[in-house]
């Protein structure tokens, strides 16, 4: 097909970058992105599978552009503030758009050809903390380490067996105690009973782990 062919497709279809991978987005949020297809994009844009590659040449600039938009959604680390609390705003938004975005988790550092949004997002994570007074060499290892925990734990989130502590309470007394007989896993049984009584919220688990890296990453820092 010609490119003016392909344009008029894709004006016929009402189309645009934006439309496109946003719908493609969509998709994944609902579906994975391993089903991601431009024949199944297409369908879902009420479209011809060829009007799409006018706008992107391919699977993988598809997904360049889509991870664009994950980047685009987490907050930049804020100036005017200390490097901690703006590295932890930074952190808190990523696992935020990661829990809407879950397909993501394993892409967010596989492309080669970052968009924008992508190389701003990195720009200013490496500015905050060179800013701060981490050499090089040190900011690297920072970005790395908070990267490395903000990911997995966004992945370890996205298999559990419930979502609020109140579903954490239920499956403790209902499903995890049955298993965990007290003269058998004593500990474990404690555990699970201390922390359905308490009201335990897995999901603090974030924040307490956060600001522990946070706080050994304040040692490699040379303050100004």
């Amino acid at each position: 097909m010609s490119a003016r062919k392909r344009r008029e497709v894709a004006s016929d279809a009402g189309l645009s970058k934006e439309r496109v991978v946003i719908e493609a987005v969509r998709l994944a949020d609902r579906e994975g992105v391993h089903g991601l297809s431009m024949r199944r994009l297409a369908g879902a844009l009420g479209a011809g599978a060829m009007s799409l590659y006018y706008y992107v040449a391919n699977k993988e600039e598809l997904l360049d552009a889509m991870i664009d938009v994950m980047f685009e959604e987490i907050e930049l680390p804020p100036e005017g503030t200390d490097w901690q609390s703006a590295m932890r705003r930074r952190a808190v938004s990523a696992r935020q758009v990661l829990t809407r975005h879950p397909w993501a988790i394993g892409l967010m550092e596989s492309r080669t050809s970052p968009g924008p949004a992508n190389l701003r997002h990195r720009e200013a994570v490496t500015a905050c903390l060179r800013r701060a007074g981490f050499p090089v060499l040190m900011a690297t290892h920072a970005n790395w380490l908070l990267d490395s925990y903000v990911y997995g734990f966004a992945l370890q989130e996205a298999g559990l067996p419930f979502d609020t502590a109140d579903e954490f309470a239920d499956m403790a007394e209902d499903v995890y105690l049955p298993q965990l007989p007290p003269d058998e896993f004593p500990y474990l049984n404690e555990s699970a009973a201390v922390l359905a009584a308490a009201g335990y919220d897995p999901a603090e688990e974030f924040t307490f782990g956060l600001d522990l890296v946070l706080a050994a990453l304040e040692s490699l820092r040379v303050p100004a």
